[in-house]
């Protein structure tokens, strides 16, 4: 790790993965931070959360996501209680930045879940009816140069292809057509790659502007978009941002700007970062070696917080 001189803590609230409930069951039951955003959320959702979420199908639900969203948040304020941190900055790379919105100041939780929720219906509605046949395929091991190989004879093919995020020096997504995958994915091999996941619906791409402006213009004007009181490092280009309109812009953005990670982990040392709380069980962006080279990486997970205290007995001494 390369930080000797920068001692600055920010926390960042990770895109989201596959996550079943049974992996936070307990958390979500008997943390205290938990429950009390699990009964605010299950008040304005009308039904308990927790039940919407164990019987949910998929691994991107709309209870998984909203649950994600608590559970990320319940992580940043147990890491506040037990660790004492006191970030000075607020990343939320892709999906995380919903918690990053609340975290900074910028959406009160209540928002949150009422943005949270109406997304994920209004993400349905829209690709239930445009780009069916694209995806967005992870691959890792192919560096700048194979990558841009690979998109030159992509284009030379006349096949749509978008960089939706960039996790790492070598470690992409790629939106494609969901007919090439096969002849992709041992195209990414033969070039020594590793293809990964394939997530659909796909993401950050520049065709999605009509969704973001419906989102914009029909769900994110209602809500309340106050200044943070943590400066959030925007994920696209890893801008600081300081006004609640800020940031809505970069949740508006979010739907057709490329995801930087690389840029964002750039932003946070040129602040003097050293350290990064991670608040919620990340895959991705605090795993990969650029990051864990550059940052001490402290991942703050429901494992971490329901590990059993461990007590010193008291010494006895023998008359």
């Amino acid at each position: 790790m390369e930080t000797p001189d920068r001692h600055g803590t920010a926390i960042v609230f990770p895109g989201m993965g596959p996550t079943p409930f049974a992996n936070v069951a307990k958390f979500m039951l008997i943390n205290a931070h938990a429950r009390e955003l699990l009964a605010t959320a299950d008040e304005v959702l009308g039904y308990r959360l927790t039940d919407r979420y164990q019987s949910a199908a998929g691994d991107y639900s709309p209870a998984g996501q909203l649950a994600f969203v608590v559970n990320c948040l319940a992580m940043a304020r147990w890491a506040e209680d037990v660790l004492g941190i006191r970030p000075r900055l607020v990343a939320g790379p892709s999906f995380g930045g919903r918690a990053a919105a609340v975290y900074s100041g910028v959406l009160g939780f209540a928002d949150a879940v009422v943005m949270t929720a109406r997304l994920a219906d209004m993400m349905d509605e829209y690709f239930a009816a445009e780009h069916p046949e694209l995806v967005t395929q992870s691959m890792a091991r192919l560096p700048e140069a194979k990558l841009a190989e690979l998109r030159a004879e992509l284009d030379g093919q006349g096949e749509f292809n978008d960089l939706a995020c960039q996790v790492d020096d070598d470690f992409v997504m790629l939106t494609v057509r969901e007919g090439i995958l096969e002849d992709l994915q041992r195209r990414i091999r033969s070039l020594g790659g590793m293809p990964l996941y394939t997530m659909k619906p796909p993401m950050h791409s520049h065709l999605f502007a009509a969704l973001g402006e419906r989102v914009d213009a029909e769900l994110f004007a209602g809500l309340t978009w106050s200044d943070p009181a943590l400066p959030v490092v925007a994920d696209q280009d890893g801008r600081l941002l300081t006004t609640g309109d800020e940031v809505r812009r970069m949740l508006v953005d979010g739907f057709t700007r490329t995801v930087r990670w690389p840029v964002v982990r750039a932003a946070l040392a040129a602040q003097d970062i050293g350290t990064l709380h991670v608040a919620g069980e990340d895959r991705l962006f605090t795993r990969v070696t650029g990051t864990t080279r550059a940052f001490l990486v402290v991942p703050v997970t429901p494992q971490l917080v329901m590990r059993p205290v461990r007590r010193q007995l008291p010494s006895t001494v023998n008359a």
